[in-house]
């Protein structure tokens, strides 16, 4: 089981889009994936087609030690599409594990007794776009970290605030924490500021930059408000096939990080 966090301390980055549509397309060529999501917005859980209602028990009751998260874990519409839910009770934890003991590893030892089930391939954390408790939790759980990165102006600045955080992680929390890849979101080949900043940022991270960039698409803004990922609400739209390209990126980097351990 692989842990990824979708991460970016910046918002409108479309990190919950990310988080939603490459579990989606993971999930269609052939993986088993649980969502969790970690930002008490409750957009992820939106935008899988989860309503308020179905979300008796989320990740509140996890980190506060009330469930543990098998207990959680509600189906999807979409085979191979597992989700933890998150609602507004997530914007309180801070102040109620107040200095809880390991209150920054409530997740890592929530995911304790999935790693040894191996009922999913990969774990994808969606978090709220702030350095907060629920961040350095996913991050702590975390294998890797997956930037969602917007092709603007302060993109390149956002993202150095990012790394020194992971760097911080590592240091304190998550030695072996890395960063998985940085992907391209929003990207519109018809502005020159989109290729300038797609140009800047594999200057200066090289192969961790994926190849494959999320277009600008209105049918991946329209998807979420339909409750159903952008895969299946168009699948031959633009946006829907860069992320199956992503998924399948994503899987080989993971293939070769495993041989390369091996």
């Amino acid at each position: 089981m692989r842990v990824l966090v979708v991460a970016n301390q910046k918002g409108g980055v479309g990190k919950t889009t990310t988080a939603i549509n490459l579990g989606t397309a993971l999930a269609a060529v052939g993986e088993k994936v649980l969502l969790i999501d970690s930002d008490p917005q409750g957009n992820a859980s939106t935008g899988l087609g989860v309503g308020r209602a179905q979300r008796t028990t989320t990740l509140y009751d996890v980190l506060m030690g009330e469930k543990p998260i098998l207990d959680t874990v509600v189906k999807t519409a979409l085979p191979g599409l597992d989700l933890v839910p998150a609602d507004a009770d997530l914007s309180g934890i801070e102040l109620e594990l107040g200095q809880a003991p390991r209150r920054s590893f409530k997740l890592r030892d929530a995911l304790g007794p999935l790693r040894e089930r191996r009922d999913y391939t990969y774990v994808l954390i969606d978090c709220p776009p702030s350095l907060n408790l629920l961040t350095v939790n996913a991050m702590a759980a975390a294998d890797a970290v997956l930037v969602p990165l917007q092709c603007e102006f302060f993109a390149l600045e956002g993202l150095s605030q990012l790394m020194r955080t992971v760097d911080l992680v590592r240091g304190s929390l998550n030695p072996a924490l890395e960063i998985q890849g940085i992907v391209l979101t929003m990207y519109d080949r018809r502005n020159s500021l989109s290729e300038q900043v797609g140009r800047d940022v594999r200057s200066h991270f090289g192969e961790t930059v994926y190849d494959t960039v999320i277009p600008r698409n209105v049918r991946v803004s329209e998807a979420p408000s339909f409750g159903k990922p952008v895969l299946v609400y168009d699948l031959k739209c633009a946006g829907s096939q860069a992320y199956l390209k992503l998924a399948r990126e994503v899987v080989v980097r993971e293939r070769e990080r495993r041989a390369q351990a091996a």
